[in-house]
């Protein structure tokens, strides 16, 4: 957890630092931060829209300039060939619902992270996937 908690740190999201890492067969093959997507302008430099519609946590994902840092790390693991399918994602804040979707269908196998994240259908999801689920506390 110490890991993805360094990796939140490149994090570019004025609202909150998250950090992802994706192990398999004791080995971390990707990491991902949320952010603004490659090449494009930083939340610092144009503003968080989320912050200037008031768009409480947890709500209304798509107004939003970054991709989260789960959905890097199973994209990062795609772009270098490398599956991630029976792997486990160690991750500084629950999974939202858009993101444990993409965990499901990528065959991540156990979720842990160590902050809550309010997201019932999230929480739902993952309770009937199969997958589990570790909470940790915070480092």
């Amino acid at each position: 957890m110490e890991i993805a908690k360094v990796v939140s740190k490149r994090s570019t999201c004025l609202r909150r630092q998250v950090g992802a890492l994706i192990v398999k067969n004791k080995q971390i093959v990707a990491t991902g931060y949320n952010g603004s997507p490659k090449d494009m302008a930083h939340c610092s430099e144009t503003g968080c829209l989320r912050e200037q519609l008031k768009v409480p946590s947890g709500q209304n994902h798509e107004l939003c300039r970054g991709i989260h840092a789960e959905q890097n790390a199973v994209v990062q693991a795609a772009y270098h060939g490398v599956s991630v399918q029976g792997g486990t994602l160690y991750c500084t804040h629950q999974p939202c619902v858009v993101c444990t979707k993409i965990l499901l269908n990528a065959g991540i196998r156990r979720i842990v992270y160590a902050n809550p994240y309010p997201d019932k259908l999230a929480e739902d999801m993952l309770a009937a996937s199969g997958i589990k689920v570790e909470v940790v506390p915070a480092p």
